[in-house]
């Protein structure tokens, strides 16, 4: 049987398997310790058994398969950001049909929602996006059309992230001015303004986030980046650690400590982190 991954015939050598179940039992071990797109965002997706893909309604017959009958079989792994694109396009069909279902259909949608393949993937993959969909779904969170807006932002991060992140820029400006004057807006008793500059630099940071993972799983060098000559995953590391001092500051209502954390910390690396993932895009315009 000769063994290929997407197309290209893969150095795997069987010693002892009898079924092609036995093959498949040992297959994702296998490619997390020899293909490095495994280790990097990669999942297994399907299988082309002898030309033909194999179908929900096909593969457990397939498992008992003799190998001596099987000439070829074709792994197909896919990566973690076309998968979520993919769970998020269902998304998207789901919410049109979700619209247009009388109120006593309505009821239990969001159940049946939950048992499909797309949901399992997102609760993995985002359960903050997971809780949001099954709330609309369920009447009891954001609104159809608020819920296909914030799906298409996420579709547009993993289709092109460079694009995405270049597009942030006034974001970023705008929200590093308003962390730069959290702390005067908290002393002249701008309560509302404050708590708005606080959850709106978190969505803004958990933006860039997602950016850098998309980034990384679209297969950028995206950790080679340096930012203030330190390694991008440890920069981020005390970005994160900052944003949960400042969270915690806020719980315990220490303004003092609020402003200094705004201004001084979460502001200038904020600027710092965006600047660095934006700059060999930047540059290659």
């Amino acid at each position: 049987m000769e063994i290929s991954i997407n197309g290209k015939k893969a150095d795997i050598i069987l010693e002892g398997e009898k079924t092609a179940g036995d093959v498949l039992s040992g297959l994702e071990l296998w490619l997390a310790n020899s293909d490095p797109r495994y280790n990097n965002g990669f999942r297994l997706s399907g299988l082309v058994i002898d030309g033909e893909k194999a179908g929900a309604d096909s593969i457990s017959a397939f498992f008992d398969r003799d190998i001596s009958s099987i000439t070829s079989l074709d792994i197909i792994i896919t990566s973690i950001s076309e998968l979520v694109a993919e769970a998020l396009m269902d998304v998207c069909s789901s919410i049109d049909k979700f619209k247009d279902l009388d109120y006593n259909a309505k009821l239990g949608f969001g159940e049946n929602w939950k048992t499909g393949p797309a949901a399992a993937l997102l609760l993995e993959q985002s359960p903050e996006l997971y809780r949001l969909i099954t709330g609309t779904f369920s009447g009891e969170g954001a609104g159809a059309g608020d819920l296909t807006a914030i799906i298409e932002e996420r579709l547009r991060e993993l289709e092109n992230p460079s694009k995405e992140l270049k597009g942030m820029e006034q974001l970023v400006n705008e929200i590093s001015l308003r962390l730069e004057d959290l702390s005067l807006d908290i002393q002249t008793g701008k309560d509302k303004k404050a708590v708005e500059t606080v959850h709106y630099f978190s969505g803004i940071a958990e933006k860039v986030f997602r950016l850098y993972n998309s980034l990384k799983n679209s297969g950028f060098p995206v950790e080679e980046i340096r930012v203030t000559d330190i390694p991008v995953s440890v920069y981020m590391g005390e970005f994160n650690n900052t944003l949960k001092e400042l969270l915690q500051a806020y719980e315990y209502n220490d303004l003092v400590l609020i402003g200094d954390i705004a201004e001084y910390e979460l502001a200038p690396r904020l600027r710092s982190l965006y600047a660095a993932l934006n700059s060999p895009f930047t540059a290659a315009a």
